[in-house]
């Protein structure tokens, strides 16, 4: 078997984890929600639920995976015993899964990128929506762009993780954030964005509730990875003098920044031209082309340009996160199966495009492609996001609070004690009970008991 791959420096830790943690969910989910529930009210109580679920949840996974510098399944066995490995399995399941469906709209994405350099977005609100429509119903096109932006991903993955993961990130995540501040410049140099700037930033203290905090918390674990394997799998990459907290905090910073940072891209562009944003996929592939149509209309030439822009970025931030989901089932059949990395990544490869072609056509030509009344794609999302990662998560930290060795994960922590132990205390109280009690109210809240 190849020898077992690190990152090289503790920039190429940061970027690919914050590359993993970016993703398109960050520009059409956080951007949305932080407007609706109080501008920079819910930003503080999202930076507490950062500091509440995520950093300590992030280094949870970080200590796993480090500690038995394995694939996931092995690495929750070493450190918890066997019993324990279903976590790792579950882990990979999960990130299977979504790399299935995320490949749909990252694909989506990529064709929008070509229609923009093609010049094909230019038309009255009318036109983008039928053309949005046109291409999700076609039965073939999507599930190619599909599969397409799965190969791209099996290339990367396939080098390695010097020579294909940590070289992407450190082209990919710049990349994406040259971007994103050209694109914030200009959307806030329009007319009348100061209203956008506002309803994003402007803080409304009255619109802060039980349920925005739930929202809150919610948001904090989904745009982390928490509970996909991922944090695991990447952290069996560090070196064993990697500050794990420091890490963890640097990321999430940088996830929270790259969140905000999108949103003053959406909003003062949508606000110049007297259009409040929804979320989902409809703000990406029928509201946004109209904004930029309609806030650049004497400057066609710009116009054009920043929606060329605007695909790249989300072409890039989806790459960073398809890039992550694919390493960790890759690492498992790599060690488990004793397979060399091209030939595991393959197996990865063909089974996500064997999803991703189902979940495409669920929600477009074979639109009875259902389970539960809900279409393939709806149905993966659901299973993923409200059942899978919140039990990953919440098994994880019921594993290293109550029954993994409190010394051993003690020396995680601490670098075998080369680092101070100050925050130690107050993050095993964390992991024992806040992480739990987080993750279980989110739980509740997703099935609306709460």
């Amino acid at each position: 078997m190849d020898k077992r791959g690190t990152f090289g420096s503790r920039l190429a830790i940061i970027l690919a984890t914050a590359g993993s943690a970016v993703g398109l969910g960050n520009i059409w989910r956080f951007p949305f929600m932080t407007g609706q529930n109080g501008g920079a009210a819910f930003i503080l109580v999202y930076f507490a639920c950062v500091l509440l679920l995520g950093i300590p949840g992030m280094v949870n996974e970080f200590i796993v995976g480090r500690h038995a510098q394995t694939n996931a399944a092995r690495a929750y066995s070493q450190i918890g015993g066997r019993k324990w490995r279903f976590i790792g399995y579950l882990g990979i399941l999960t990130s299977t899964i979504i790399l299935g469906f995320y490949a749909v709209v990252a694909g989506w994405c990529l064709q929008y990128l070509f229609a923009s350099i093609a010049g094909q977005l230019n038309g009255d609100p009318s036109y983008v929506i039928a053309y949005f429509r046109t291409f999700s119903s076609d039965p073939i096109k999507p599930c190619l762009w599909a599969i397409g932006f799965v190969l791209i991903t099996h290339l990367v993955v396939a080098q390695g993780v010097e020579k294909g993961i940590e070289r992407a990130s450190k082209l990919l995540m710049p990349l994406l954030l040259v971007l994103l501040l050209i694109l914030v410049v200009a959307s806030c140099l329009l007319p009348n964005a100061s209203a956008g700037i506002e309803f994003l930033l402007k803080p409304d203290f009255s619109k802060v509730s039980r349920d925005v905090f739930l929202e809150a918390l919610g948001q904090a674990f989904f745009s982390l990875s928490l509970g996909t394997a991922c944090l695991c799998t990447y952290a069996s990459y560090f070196k064993r003098d990697t500050n794990l907290l420091r890490s963890a905090t640097q990321i999430a910073l940088l996830d929270s920044a790259i969140a905000i940072l999108a949103g003053l891209m959406i909003f003062p562009a949508a606000f110049s031209v007297g259009v409040q944003p929804d979320s989902g996929p409809s703000l990406i592939f029928i509201t946004l082309p109209n904004v930029f149509r309609e806030a650049f209309a004497a400057m066609p030439l710009v116009g054009y340009v920043i929606s060329i822009l605007f695909y790249a970025l989300l072409v890039f931030a989806a790459l960073t996160s398809t890039i992550s989901m694919h390493e960790i089932g890759t690492a498992f059949f790599h060690e488990e199966l004793s397979l060399p990395r091209q030939k595991a990544a393959w197996i990865l490869t063909l089974v996500c495009s064997l999803i991703a072609i189902f979940c495409s056509l669920s929600v477009g030509a074979y639109s009875n492609l259902q389970l539960f009344g809900m279409s393939l794609l709806d149905f993966c999302d659901f299973l993923t996001a409200q059942l899978m990662l919140p039990a990953g998560a919440f098994l994880t930290s019921i594993l290293m609070g109550w029954f993994a060795n409190r010394q051993l994960v003690q020396d995680e922590f601490t670098n075998n004690g080369t680092l101070h132990a100050t925050f130690f205390k107050a993050w095993y109280f964390s992991v024992r009970y806040i992480v739990p009690l987080c993750i279980a109210l989110i739980f509740l809240h997703q099935f609306g008991v709460l």
